[in-house]
């Protein structure tokens, strides 16, 4: 998507499955394999009493959306910020939601709010991105 064609407010959302596969290929690339993410039984045990995604992939999928569907291929992430504000449990679904703030003409810049959403739309990362964009 060109930023000439990006207006303040525009949004796109999809729905993903935080598989247990996917939970295990991020700790096995990432190196991060605490047990709260792979073990059942050490989960049963903690505050959360089951396996939690790891948030930095769940970040991840925000990076998905904004390199591959919008604004899509070309985009350069320049900056992210996160806020984790609840789990999100293996095997359940979330939504990934990215929406135009403001349009930096001068640099072709676009402050983009990031959220990943639980399935019943409450809050488990809030962010804001910002890309550049071509012409």
């Amino acid at each position: 998507m060109l930023f000439s064609e990006l207006k303040i407010g525009d949004c796109y959302e999809e729905k993903r499955i935080v598989s247990s596969e996917d939970v295990n290929i991020f700790a096995k690339i990432s190196g991060d394999k605490n047990p709260l993410h792979l073990s059942d039984e050490f989960a049963a045990q903690s505050i959360f009493k089951k396996r939690v995604a790891h948030g930095m992939l769940l970040s991840g999928y925000i990076s998905a959306v904004i390199g591959m569907k919008f604004p899509g291929p070309g985009t350069i992430y320049l900056q992210q910020n996160l806020k984790f504000m609840r789990p999100v449990f293996v095997d359940t679904e979330v939504i990934i939601r990215v929406t135009v703030l403001e349009k930096r003409p001068e640099k072709n810049r676009v402050l983009l709010n990031t959220e990943v959403l639980t399935a019943d739309g409450k809050a488990s990362i809030l962010g804001e991105a910002l890309v550049k964009l071509e012409r």
